[in-house]
């Protein structure tokens, strides 16, 4: 009942204001949380879980299928209008491969219609990638690559970004800050020369956790103790 609580207490704020607060211990509320999937959706499957858990007994798993149509998210459309900060701790059960995938989709109006700002892998580390032009962050060389991580898998890993109306990007896993996953409005990066060429600023309506392989990757991810909000929020708080 938590997360209920906390979404109808945010009915009587400000949009603008708005913080979503999830840990699923009343179950899946399917109306404030619910599935997505672009075009079509060919075997992927989002469940409620109560065989792991972050914090309680539940979580929400998500079970990916291979090539675009196997994709399939869950999320929520409450978010601020400004800056948008997520803090998900998330379990993968396969390592990211070399292949391109994403377990995070935001729909980015700034890009244009179905298109969507994405956090997911490759080249075996975390990245970001802007749907209309197939940009990355950070750039796929060996430097980018180094200065990514590669996503721990088995155990809970708090994973959180933000993403500024400025354009910024800033990321951290288990409360350290990604340097190839930071792209800061005015400041030259070395590793983001690919995703700063672009002057799109992003103006996401939504955040969806789930799976989408652009290749024939699998994978099965679960999500727990969600917060979207205006401001950073950390690992500490949770559980």
């Amino acid at each position: 009942m938590f997360g209920q609580t906390v979404l109808l207490a945010l009915a009587l704020l400000p949009f603008s204001l708005a913080q979503v607060s999830e840990d699923f211990e009343g179950g899946w509320d399917e109306g404030s949380w619910p599935t997505y999937a672009t075009d079509c959706n060919q075997g992927g499957k989002v469940t409620l879980d109560s065989s792991t858990a972050h914090s309680g007994k539940n979580s929400m798993r998500v079970d990916g299928a291979g090539g675009f149509c196997g994709h399939i998210f869950f999320g929520t459309t409450q978010i601020p209008s400004g800056d948008v900060y997520v803090r998900a701790y998330v379990k993968a059960s396969k390592a990211l491969t070399d292949s391109h995938v994403s377990f995070i989709t935001m729909p980015d109006s700034a890009q244009g219609t179905k298109k969507h700002l994405r956090i997911g892998g490759q080249s075996k580390i975390l990245m970001y990638n802007r749907e209309s032009d197939d940009a990355t962050l950070p750039d796929l060389s060996p430097q980018g690559i180094a200065a990514s991580a590669a996503l721990p898998t088995g155990e809970w890993q708090c994973f959180e970004y933000h993403v500024g109306t400025d354009g910024t990007i800033e990321t951290w896993l288990n409360d350290k800050a990604i340097d190839g996953l930071t792209s800061k409005a005015g400041v030259a990066n070395s590793n983001a020369a690919q995703w700063q060429r672009s002057t799109i600023r992003p103006k996401i309506t939504g955040v969806y956790f789930g799976w989408e392989s652009y290749g024939g990757d699998t994978n099965t991810f679960w999500y727990d103790d969600i917060v979207v909000g205006s401001s950073r929020v950390g690992c500490a708080d949770a559980p």
